[in-house]
């Protein structure tokens, strides 16, 4: 049985629409989905791809890891 994991999202909407999704401890998953929802099922899907992988190779599978948003104004 596998074991249960979380992991924080960054979900960027598109200025054309949609959702952009990665996921900072697993920097192979980027995806898209042109719904929020549709967005979060294929993160989820994606995710759920990548730890496949990993566990199929015997890599030790990331914990989740903190992170920060913020704002940093330039002089342009």
């Amino acid at each position: 049985m596998s074991a249960e994991h979380s992991y924080t999202i960054h979900l960027l909407p598109e200025p054309e629409g949609g959702f952009t999704v990665r996921v900072p401890a697993l920097p192979p998953v980027v995806t898209y989905g042109e719904t929020y929802e549709e967005a979060m099922a294929n993160a989820r899907e994606a995710i759920e791809a990548i730890l496949d992988v990993y566990r199929e190779e015997g890599i030790e599978i990331p914990p989740d890891i903190e992170t920060r948003i913020d704002k940093l104004t330039i002089a342009a």
